[in-house]
Parts: C-alpha cells; structure tokens; sequence
C-alpha cells in the first residue's frame, strides 16, 4: 500500500524528545519551544514567533488579537479548512465566504472588494496547497479599508511569496505543524507577530489572558488576569520533536519539491492529452511541495479514479466540502457573489501521495496507475 500521508520523521527525534522529558520541564515555553520559536523567527525573518497547541488554536488567538466580536465580519475563502472560519465564529463574528481562482484554488482578491461593508473587520487569506495569494493586493486592500489581516499559512510553511515568506505579509500568520504538514509535532501550530503593536498582548493571550510571562521575565512582581486567552502553550516534548525538522527545513522542502516536479513531469503528457489538470504555480511563488493534485473532468470521475487507485493498493483523498454549503456554513455565515469556481473545481479535485522521502518508485507507480486508468 502507498500511503496517502507519513507523518515527518528525521534523526534526532528519540534524542531531543528524551533531553525534553529529562529536563521534568515538559510543560510550555520549556528549552525545545523557545529554540523552535528563535529558529522560525530567524529563518521567517519574523519579529515574534511563539508555537501553539494547533494551527486552528493559531487562528483563534490570532481572531482575538483582531478583536473581531458579535456584530463583525470578516472575508474568507470557501474553499478551506473548518477552522479557518470556527476561529471566526468562535468570537461571534460572522464569515463572509467568496469565491476562489482557479488556477491556485486561493481567494479570488478581485472578489474581497465587493464582500466589504461597514460591518467588516478583517480578511483571511488562506494560503493552498504551499502557493502564495496574490499578497501585493491583498495587503493593498486590507490598507485601504483598514482590515485586520490574517494569512492562514498552515500549508505554506517556508514557502515564499516575491522572496518574502508567506504567514509575514499580514498582521498575524498562523501556521499548523500538523502530522500532515511538511513540518510536523503531531499536533501543533505558531502565530507569527507582524504587527509590532500585537507583541505583547500574544503572551497574555496564550497563557489564559494572565501577564504570566511578564513576571517570568521580571517584569511584574506578581501576575493576573488582564484579557482574553486561552492555554495556547503546547508541551515542551511536542517541541523537542519538531525541533530536528526545523534544523534541516530547506532540505526536507527540497525533497517534498523534488517529488512534486517528478509528479508534474510524468503526468505532464496526460495534462497535455487534455485528460487531466495540474496544479499552477506563479512565478512570483516558492512553493514548499505541500501537496500534489490533479483535477478531474469531474466529480464522478474523480471517484472511479479513486477507487480504481485504491484497488491498485494507493491511497488519495479529495479535498474541503465548500464551507459555505456545509451545513455549519450555512447557519454561521454567508456567501457573496457568485460561486463560479469554488465547488466546481473542488469536485475535480484529487490529491495524491506526498509526504518527506517518499520513493520515486512509488510516485513512478502512482502515475502508471492514473495513465493505466485514463487508457
């Protein structure tokens, strides 16, 4: 059978998970979590990066940083996981879905402009599949509307946008280190500050609204409760796995590339036959090889073919339900304009094997099987 996903592992994990569990500081903010979070901020160019117990819990704090409550809205993308738009609703707002392009399933930012009223607050910006938005206008109308921005960065990980890296475009980045993401702490995520005015408020945050950090560092000779938050820290030993990748993150994203590139190649002459779609990357992107998809004629070919894969001992998956015709979409938010593209090309999408040192045999396999399926 070959797997769909492989969760990351690099050497070094036994030794540092170990050297966490030794040190009886296995709880947040231990040794590995400040390593990792110097690190990202080092590698990402970032002013201020801490780790989170998830990238939905990323997305949660980074809501609360863009104090969007009952009464707001705030301009996302159907076509994304549920916890972008939970974290909205977990503040009372409400999320205003619009359609995506085509060609990088990302938000349509030609479409933002018209989602905007006098309620709206703020815009996420989900990056897919490792590919960028179109940031250059995004952040120009976030500008000129005075929106709270936020990247939803959970699958761009080291990835980069005109040389700069995506999750530091928009006031907050959220990233996840999900067993399914290129790096990986089983369950895990980071807020990334791009606003220098949010720094101190995303310690209050995470550590359950309380000044906690402040009278670590000797700032405050007692701490309380002061604002909003939750307990955002994950454990130390949940760090210490992550903390290997992190020490090899261009390699381990050269290899996840090297795999899509084979991937494109060997299926390019289906594309070219007119059989089959794949995946657009612009110019301006660095992508990180997060995923590999084709797109179907449509959907129910895209079940035979899944079926015919899995009878070839291969797994692969689709993608998001559109969230607007889920059923919580249908009750928490609203769709506006019209959706041209978003439940279309989702039903034509199928997302195949990829994961750090998959073999070459594998994805060679892979392809044989879909060229056998569209004989």
């Amino acid at each position: 059978m070959i797997k769909f996903n492989i969760p990351p592992y690099v050497d070094g994990e036994e030794k540092y998970v170990n050297e966490a569990i030794a040190s009886q500081k296995i709880c947040g903010d231990g040794r590995f979590t400040k390593e990792c979070q110097k690190m990202l901020e080092e590698h990402f160019h970032s002013s201020k990066i801490k780790l989170t117990t998830s990238g939905t819990t990323a997305l949660e704090a980074a809501c609360v940083l863009g104090d969007f409550g009952p009464g707001d809205e705030v301009i996302l993308p159907s076509f994304t996981f549920s916890s972008t738009a939970t974290a909205i609703v977990s503040t009372g707002a409400t999320p205003v879905f619009v359609d995506i392009r085509p060609d990088t399933m990302n938000i349509d930012e030609e479409k933002i402009e018209a989602a905007i009223t006098d309620k709206t607050k703020g815009i996420i910006a989900v990056h897919y599949a490792g590919v960028g938005c179109n940031m250059e206008r995004i952040c120009e109308i976030a500008k000129k509307h005075n929106l709270f921005l936020i990247e939803d960065a959970a699958q761009v990980v080291n990835s980069l946008y005109h040389g700069k890296y995506l999750g530091t475009f928009g006031d907050v980045g959220c990233y996840s280190f999900h067993e399914t993401k290129n790096y990986s702490m089983g369950e895990g995520g980071a807020v990334s500050i791009n606003n220098p005015s949010l720094s101190d408020r995303i310690d209050i945050i995470r550590e359950k609204g309380t000044n906690r950090t402040l009278f670590i560092n000797g700032q405050v000779d007692k701490y309380t409760w002061v604002d909003k938050g939750s307990s955002y820290l994950p454990s130390d030993i949940l760090a210490a796995y992550l903390y290997p990748q992190l020490l090899i993150m261009d390699e381990m994203r050269d290899n996840r590339v090297a795999t899509f590139d084979l991937y494109y190649e060997l299926l390019t002459p289906l594309k070219e036959a007119g059989k089959i779609d794949l995946p657009t990357i612009p110019e301006n992107c660095v992508h990180n090889g997060h995923m590999f998809y084709i797109k179907c004629k449509d959907i129910n070919e895209r079940k035979n073919l899944q079926t015919f894969l899995r009878e070839h001992e291969i797994e692969s998956t689709f993608h998001y339900i559109p969230l607007h015709s889920a059923p919580a979409g249908k009750k928490f938010g609203r769709f506006v304009g019209e959706d041209k593209y978003t439940t279309k090309e989702s039903e034509r999408l199928l997302r195949l094997p990829m994961y750090y040192r998959l073999a070459k045999e594998d994805v060679v396999k892979v392809c044989e099987t879909i060229k056998e399926f569209y004989k």
